[in-house]
């Protein structure tokens, strides 16, 4: 299958970016300064990733709430139209996490649901008939760091204003956009989806206002010092939202849901592993697929891990033992050393104040 593009490729090519693809899309992997730079600015100031490849598939009409409730593991009643909710598509057979999912509820009988990159025909099947692919309408430009609200509030004030998992509908020079609190750097932040056709002009904009272009590389760095879980790592085929610690995700009281029964079994039996933030000393990262030791022996397996520009050491996701707790050590085997870590409670690292908008 041929790569896709997103709307603001030409900008980034302008810009010297480095493109990869990723989930059958070419996107940015860094621009020219780097991505240890791209990760300090969001930690520090405030970036601009283009995350267009992400999907969003609508589902509206007076049916699309029951719709939604039935296929996915949250209870959308928690909230209500103008807020975002975090969510799990489950496998009916054994619930492994199919996606994980941000649901933007723009107004009493629209929602964007919103898939991972490569996982968007998967959700789109599993909504049925009348959810609608508008992936190609649109791109999606993350505004993320404690600088960012600041910065776009001279030219935005609306946008600068909505809060932490909130959706608005609000114009940007005249065009319809959808803005929301939400992001995935660990730190505050602002999502909007704006038409494709009008993309670069917001881009370009959101630069001049003082944000810096960053690529997935840092997206990846700073998810994982916020402890977030990236599917395909440690989320998945096998995995359940159980065994990844995210069973806040799953609302038991609402009534069936897909995957519900082989989820409930595990519940009633216990997991037989349990995801886990581990820190090791000095420079050498773990990285995803090495192995974990408990008393020397295989126990278990990274899904991610790197060096954290912030700490200074290494860090990981890995899926141990669930008798493994926090304050234990276990080992990695990297490339043949057992490399002592520490279990710790995520995230590893706490996002920064955002800065007063006036």
């Amino acid at each position: 299958m041929p790569l896709r593009y997103s709307p603001l490729d030409g900008a980034h090519r302008l810009l010297g970016a480095k493109m990869v693809p990723f989930g059958g899309w070419d996107m940015p992997l860094s621009y020219p300064a780097g991505t240890l730079a791209e990760h300090r600015a969001c930690r520090q100031a405030a970036v601009a990733f283009d995350v267009s490849h992400l999907g969003t598939v609508r589902i509206t009409g007076p049916g699309a709430l029951e719709r939604l409730q039935v296929a996915l593991t949250n209870d959308l009643n928690k909230v209500r139209p103008g807020r975002a909710q975090y969510t799990h598509l489950l496998n009916e057979t054994d619930a492994s996490v199919v996606d994980d999912i941000i649901v933007w509820w723009v107004d009493e009988f629209t929602f964007d649901v919103m898939p991972n990159a490569s996982n968007t025909d998967g959700v789109l099947g599993a909504l049925g008939e009348g959810a609608v692919d508008v992936t190609q309408s649109r791109a999606i430009i993350a505004l993320q760091g404690p600088a960012a609200r600041r910065l776009l509030a001279p030219i935005w004030p609306e946008a600068a204003a909505v809060e932490r998992f909130h959706v608005i509908t609000a114009n940007w020079n005249g065009m319809a956009c959808t803005v929301a609190g939400t992001g995935y750097t660990g730190e505050d932040g602002l999502e909007i989806a704006v038409p494709a056709e009008h993309a670069a002009e917001l881009w370009d904009g959101v630069l001049a206002a003082g944000f810096s272009p960053a690529g997935l590389g840092a997206r990846d760095t700073l998810r994982l010092e916020a402890g977030l879980p990236l599917h395909g790592h440690e989320l998945g085929p096998g995995i359940t939202p159980l065994q990844a610690g995210l069973g806040w995700v799953v609302s038991w009281d609402k009534g069936d849901f897909r995957g519900r029964a082989a989820l409930d079994a595990e519940r009633q039996a216990g997991v037989s592993r349990r995801l886990r933030a581990l820190t090791t000393e000095g420079r050498r990262p773990p990285r995803a697929d090495q192995v974990i030791l408990v008393d020397a022996k295989p126990a278990g397996v990274v899904t991610s891990g790197n060096f954290s520009p912030v700490l200074g050491q290494g860090i990981a996701l890995a899926f141990c033992p669930p008798d493994v707790a926090i304050g234990d050590h276990v080992a990695i085997d990297v490339r043949g050393d057992a490399v002592v870590a520490t279990v710790v409670k995520p995230p590893f690292v706490t996002g920064t104040p955002a800065e007063p908008t006036a």
